[in-house]
């Protein structure tokens, strides 16, 4: 029987197969024909509709299946599901026994719960579960959620942000906000609008917001259409620039999850101390963004060897063992 792991975030999906590993790891984005049915076949997902973001033709539509982490419409989620599970089994004789676990944020609520997996029911996968994100990320690092000891991590998306403190079996702690990696995109492109003149599309400040992390240069050409003209141009922005833009949203972020520290049982302390904090999500990659965190909660920071999948993989492998799923409630 095949296991699946679905990471259904606001930026990206990832599918992990337990027996082959990463299927799917694709923008969540979906394209479909204007009046067409509601429950027809989309013309495009991920990276093929993701790339017609800013550039879709007329007749079309570019939509997005989850908002701040949660589905904001049930048939939007159930057509992007059912598309991504077409992908990932490509078997069809896979995808009516396959046990799939999905992951959530920690903070949503029962309804919005419910509203995934109604979605993913009326997709074809049945049977499905929900489990909490921060922890099926720390089990795709290697860490085994009934251990005797406390566990930390920070988990910071597109669309959410969270802390959760584990142990044994049980979540001891956890904070949520829905601020997190699209507000620094926001960000960006008012930045550029309003400082250099200059107007850019989603990828062009998603990839300015991601480069920061890696780039080496002080400063980056950023391709866009002039604000006063409308005529395309290029601007020569320092990068220094956009950290302090994004800065105030990563302290923000930041200072709602540290908040956590108080409900933190104090034997907890010496756990996180020896093992440190783990940090995931795709946000996490920020320059700076781990330092910040290190600051504020006063606990080393380990970010994570695959931030960006763990989640996905983590919930994969909580399905090899039903003892963690019934612990923490999520069968």
């Amino acid at each position: 029987m095949a296991q699946f792991g679905i990471d259904l975030g606001t930026a990206n999906t990832v599918v992990c197969n337990e027996s082959h590993g990463v299927v799917f790891d694709e923008p969540s984005v979906l394209l479909r024909r204007n009046g067409a049915k509601r429950r027809g076949r989309p013309v495009a997902i991920g990276q093929e509709a993701s790339e017609l973001l800013g550039r879709v033709p007329a007749g079309l539509s570019a939509l997005r299946p989850l908002q701040d982490g949660v589905i904001t419409d049930l048939d939007t989620a159930r057509t992007f599901l059912h598309a991504v599970v077409r992908r990932a089994a490509r078997h069809p004789w896979q995808r009516p026994y396959a046990r799939v676990a999905i992951g959530v944020p920690s903070g949503a609520t029962e309804l919005e719960r419910l509203a995934l997996l109604e979605a993913a029911d009326e997709a074809g996968i049945r049977g499905a579960i929900t489990v909490d994100e921060p922890i099926a990320g720390a089990v795709g690092c290697g860490v085994d959620p009934m251990e005797r000891r406390v566990h930390l991590v920070v988990d910071v998306g597109g669309g959410t942000a969270e802390v959760t403190a584990f142990c044994f079996g049980g979540v001891l702690t956890s904070r949520s906000c829905r601020v997190a990696g699209d507000e620094m995109t926001v960000a960006v492109y008012r930045y550029l609008r309003e400082h250099h003149h200059l107007v850019v599309g989603e990828h062009t400040a998603e990839d300015l917001k991601i480069r920061i992390g890696y780039e080496t240069e002080p400063s980056v050409v950023v391709p866009g259409r002039d604000a006063a003209s409308g005529h395309a141009r290029l601007a020569t922005v320092p990068l220094a620039e956009i950290v302090k833009v994004i800065e105030p949203i990563t302290e923000s972020i930041v200072e709602t999850l540290a908040a956590c520290l108080d409900d933190l049982p104090p034997e907890a302390s010496r756990d996180v101390l020896a093992d440190g904090m783990l940090l995931i999500g795709g946000a996490s990659l920020t320059r700076g963004f781990a330092q910040r965190l290190e600051r504020a909660f006063g606990f080393p920071v380990k970010l994570a060897e695959n931030p960006l999948t763990c989640v996905a993989e983590g919930a994969a492998s909580c399905l090899r063992n039903p003892s963690v799923t019934a612990a923490y409630g999520w069968n």
